[in-house]
């Protein structure tokens, strides 16, 4: 009998608050339930930059940056945030948004580069089943 494969190691996700906004609740639920989902969360806090943001995410080796942003800066940061990770060398590392987002921003924001957005109201699953398939390693099944 051969011996059972390691468990793979979870998936890796950032976090993270940009710009003034300092409302972390939804940020915070979302976190917990990556947690719950088995992923390992690095949550950077508030008041982050795109630089801040991206410097982490590079360190932590992370697999999906989640970007939370109520403030209506959504289009501007996530922009920034996927550009300096395509800058440096990232661009592997897919762009997730959650917030307070008009549907019209939708489609801007996916030709942005974000690979998907979750306004209010958005299941946890489907966020979960979401980073599952944008993080999906090459040794895992399609």
């Amino acid at each position: 009998m051969s011996p059972a494969a390691p468990p793979a190691a979870p998936i890796r996700v950032l976090v993270a608050k940009p710009g003034l906004d300092g409302h972390d609740r939804g940020a915070g639920v979302v976190a917990r339930a990556l947690r719950d989902a088995g992923m390992e969360v690095i949550y950077t806090g508030i008041r982050q930059t795109p630089d801040s943001i991206v410097a982490v995410a590079l360190q932590e080796d992370v697999e999906c940056v989640g970007l939370s942003v109520l403030s209506g800066s959504h289009v501007e940061y996530a922009t920034d945030v996927r550009k300096l990770l395509d800058q440096q060398g990232a661009a592997d590392i897919p762009v997730i948004l959650g917030g307070i987002v008009p549907a019209d921003d939708i489609a801007v924001l996916e030709d942005a580069g974000v690979s998907a957005v979750f306004p209010p109201g958005s299941r946890i699953v489907d966020i979960t089943a979401t980073i599952e398939r944008l993080a999906r390693r090459p040794e895992q099944p399609a």
